[in-house]
């Protein structure tokens, strides 16, 4: 069989359908079998397709957790088509291949793990799970948008030389915004200190597929990436992979990691949709991106229109920004501020498939665009105090930046006020505007090793007081805005003034949060004088 022929197959799917078409009867679970209970039931009728091969561990079904026939073949295809030397499904999201990489680079209590403050909630639930000790890094702060990627090379060098015990450095790149940096120099980095560089690529599993697209963490030296097949990709929800290269992970350990944390009863729909996304791009290639490609052309020739949007972007160091996906430079808003350029390597790439605006008047935030458009028809994947997150993918059409473009002309007048205080003369956000549930305060370069556990704190340790009084106490809960799922509190840390600010404002500007006792923010959790 040629290698084209391979890449086009689909094994899991196909022995599905294989399943399927036996009509075989069904004396297994799950209990709907093949979905025949619901075969009266109108509103049940989208579902009777997947139920039909949602089946279980059985004869000629291969097993996740000790894959030898189609799960096997469909991961090793992956392993192939993403540059792998191993390729897991996940059948949990990247939260379950972020827990994984955790408890096998950290397997004994109190082993140091490098991390940067700005992580996904799964990443702190790794760390307690572990019993591990985190050592948090500063994140890279770019000077235009003021928004936080990941650190930067010198500081995971730094971070490295105090704490030379490290099991590891984790990193999230690129983030929500799409925003990335040089990643090839942080696994050189770890790598010449001996530790394994652990990259959340959860919204990254298209990168490296197209010329147009960054680098995945995989070609640059990472050795464990975590991927949301479903996020950028065309997996069903949940479905996800983790990629493995090089021997700095114990691949025994991790299969262990990873059986213990799955279901003993994976979804065969969910790994299914994990071998067609893969398949797609496998078989497409760079093709499989051209209408998406095709959108975000017609979005950036149609928003060069606009007046009142602005548009996330990096800026390179010669003051010109990249507009994807064609590659091309044009001239910026930020003539005067080239001393705050000079890090700039620290976000150099952006995903073009995230279209990320702001209201260059100030008059709405990001919160109200996004109702704005919603109303308008566009339903974006997120806001902030300032900004919109608006995601393409290889399934965007033409006719979606279309209507996304229509939507944005039609609020162009709306409510067009003067700019306000907070906002500069060129529309581009100042230092003290922005509130991002991305963003978290900033360390010393990296913190203390700073221990995580399991044991929650007794119920005579904690009280609630209002976030206005909250101040200088020591947090003893979680505060998680999502999306993005980004912690900007962990119990344990003492609560700065900044910080109230901010929680105030996301408050106010009406952000949801998780892991609050108090879902209205009006309270928080801390320990009571004295405990911690």
């Amino acid at each position: 069989m040629t290698n084209q022929a391979k890449e086009a197959q689909a094994p899991i799917m196909d022995a599905l359908l294989h399943y399927r078409e036996a009509g075989r009867a069904s004396f297994h679970v799950p209990g709907h079998k093949n979905g025949q209970l619901y075969r009266q039931d109108e509103r049940a009728r989208l579902l009777q397709d997947v139920m039909s091969i949602d089946v279980t561990e059985i004869t000629g079904m291969d097993d996740l957790h000790h894959p030898e026939e189609m799960i096997l073949e469909a991961q090793q295809l992956a392993a192939d088509c993403f540059g792998a030397e191993e390729s897991f499904f996940l059948v949990g999201g990247s939260t379950s291949g972020n827990l994984a990489l955790i408890l096998t680079v950290c397997s004994q209590p109190g082993d140091i793990l490098l991390v940067q403050r700005n992580v996904h909630k799964s990443v702190l639930h790794g760390l307690m799970l572990a019993g591990a000790r985190a050592v948090f890094m500063e994140p890279y702060i770019d000077p235009i948008s003021q928004l936080a990627s990941a650190p930067v090379d010198s500081t995971i060098r730094s971070a490295l030389a105090a704490y030379p015990e490290a099991k590891g450095v984790l990193i999230t790149v690129p983030n929500y915004y799409g925003m990335g940096l040089d990643v090839a120099a942080i696994a050189e980095v770890c790598h010449q200190m001996g530790v394994p560089l652990l990259v959340d690529e959860a919204h990254g599993a298209h990168y490296g597929l197209h010329p147009q697209l960054p680098a995945s963490a995989l070609a640059s030296g990472a050795d464990g990436v975590v991927q949301s097949t479903h996020k950028m990709l065309s997996a069903m929800t949940m479905g996800a992979m983790l990629h493995i290269q090089g021997e700095r992970i114990d691949r025994e350990l991790l299969r262990q990691r990873l059986a213990m944390l799955q279901s003993s009863s994976p979804s065969y729909p969910i790994m299914a949709s994990l071998d067609l996304a893969r398949r797609y791009v496998h078989v497409h290639r760079e093709q499989a991106f051209q209408e998406g490609m095709e959108a975000i052309r017609v979005f950036h020739e149609g928003w060069a229109g606009l007046t009142r949007f602005g548009l996330l972007e990096p800026v390179n160091v010669n003051g010109t920004v990249s507009v994807p996906p064609s590659g091309e430079t044009i001239e910026t808003e930020v003539q005067g501020l080239e001393p705050l350029l000079e890090s700039i390597p620290g976000y150099s790439t952006q995903d073009p498939f995230k279209i990320v605006i702001y209201d260059r008047h100030g008059v709405w935030s990001g919160y109200q665009l996004q109702e704005k458009l919603e109303q308008q028809g566009c339903i974006p994947e997120m806001s902030t105090e300032r900004y919109v997150v608006l995601l393409f993918t290889l399934a965007s059409v033409k006719e979606d930046a279309e209507r996304l473009l229509q939507a944005l002309e039609d609020l162009e007048t709306e409510s067009a006020l003067p700019l306000q205080v907070g906002v500069g003369s060129k529309g581009i956000p100042k230092k003290d505007h922005e509130v991002s549930t991305w963003n978290n305060l900033r360390v010393l370069n990296y913190s203390p090793p700073i221990q995580f556990h399991l044991q929650p704190p007794r119920k005579e340790q904690v009280e609630s007081v209002s976030l206005e009084l909250c101040s200088g106490r020591v947090a003893a809960e979680m505060v998680i805005p999502y999306p993005p799922g980004i912690p900007l509190l962990y119990p344990g840390e003492t609560i700065q003034a900044e910080m109230v600010e901010r929680l105030m404002k996301l408050q106010n500007a009406g952000a949801k949060c998780q892991g609050v006792a108090d879902p209205s923010m009006r309270t928080i959790r801390v320990f009571s004088d004295g405990t911690d």
